[in-house]
C-alpha cells in the first residue's frame, strides 16, 4: 500500500513498506540501496548490545526510537531487488552473504580512520562480474553533508557508485531510502530515481534534501571519449 507520494523533478518517492511496492514497479536500469543490516542500531543507543550479541556502546548520536534496524529485511526482499534491475549495489553486503550470489565485484567505502568505534570501511555487494574497487572518503568529509540519519551514506560516495554501474544506467531505485542520499545524487546527476521509506519522519527529511539538490548546479557531463590504444600487433598482419 502506497500511504505518500511525491514527484520532485525526475524523481518518484513513494513512503510505504517496499515488500508492497516492490512488486507493483517497472523495470530500471539500476538497484542502488542501502538496507538495514539488523544490527539494532537502537539497542546499541540504549547501551543493550544490540541483537549480535555484546556489542556494547559505542557513544552513537540518539537518532530518537529506532526500531527499522532490529532485523535484516527477509529473503523475499533481495529477490525483488534482483529483479528489478539487470544491475545492482547493496550497501552492506557482506550482512547478507546468504541471501546473494557470489559476486566478483565489491566496493569498498573506506573512512580513511582506523580503530573507531565504528568500521574502517564499509563494503557493497554487487551483481558485475568486474574488479572490484575503493573510494576513500573520510569522516569528516562525509559530514559536510548534514547527517540525518543513523546509517547515512555521503552523497559523493553514490556518485561514485554510479560511475561503476554501465554508462546506460540513468534510472535507479532505492527500496530502503532513508534520508534520500541516493535521490540527491541522481538529482544532482541528472538521473530519475525511485525511492521508497516506509518511516514517514525520515520520508519528508528526503524530499527536503532532494528540493534542495534541484536547486544546485547540475554535475552532469557527457563523459570525455578515451583514446584509443595503437594495436601493436597490427603490424604483420594480413591485410
Amino acid at each position: 500500500m502506497i500511504y505518500r507520494e511525491e514527484i520532485i523533478g525526475d524523481c518518484r518517492l513513494i513512503l510505504g513498506d517496499c515488500r508492497d511496492i516492490l512488486p507493483t514497479l517497472g523495470p530500471v536500469d539500476a538497484v542502488v540501496t542501502d538496507p538495514p543490516y539488523g544490527i539494532d542500531y537502537g539497542g546499541q543507543i540504549k547501551g543493550g548490545g544490540g541483537v549480535n550479541g555484546g556489542l556494547g556502546p559505542h557513544r552513537w548520536k540518539d537518532y530518537g526510537e529506532v526500531t527499522w534496524d532490529e532485523n535484516r529485511p527477509d529473503r523475499a526482499v533481495f529477490e525483488s531487488m534482483l529483479e528489478a534491475a539487470p544491475v545492482q549495489i547493496i550497501w552492506g553486503g557482506n550482512y547478507f552473504t546468504d541471501y546473494l550470489p557470489p559476486s566478483m565485484q565489491w566496493l569498498i567505502w573506506d573512512k580513511m580512520q582506523r580503530d573507531f568505534t565504528l568500521a574502517d570501511f564499509e563494503v557493497a555487494w554487487t551483481s558485475q562480474q568486474k574488479a572490484s574497487r575503493i573510494f576513500n572518503y573520510s569522516r569528516p568529509q562525509a559530514l559536510r553533508d548534514g547527517r540525518e540519519h543513523p546509517t547515512q551514506k555521503p552523497v559523493a560516495l553514490m556518485m561514485w557508485c554510479f560511475d561503476r554501474l554501465p554508462a546506460k544506467s540513468r534510472s535507479i531505485l532505492d527500496p530502503f531510502m532513508g534520508s534520500g542520499t541516493t535521490g540527491v545524487a541522481c538529482a544532482l546527476t541528472d538521473r530519475s530515481f525511485i525511492g521508497i521509506e516506509i518511516d514517514p519522519g525520515y520520508f519528508d527529511i528526503a524530499c527536503r534534501r532532494i528540493e534542495e539538490a534541484y536547486k544546485q548546479p547540475r554535475l552532469f557531463a557527457e563523459p570525455v571519449a578515451k583514446p584509443t590504444q595503437p594495436d601493436i600487433f597490427a603490424e604483420g598482419k594480413a591485410a
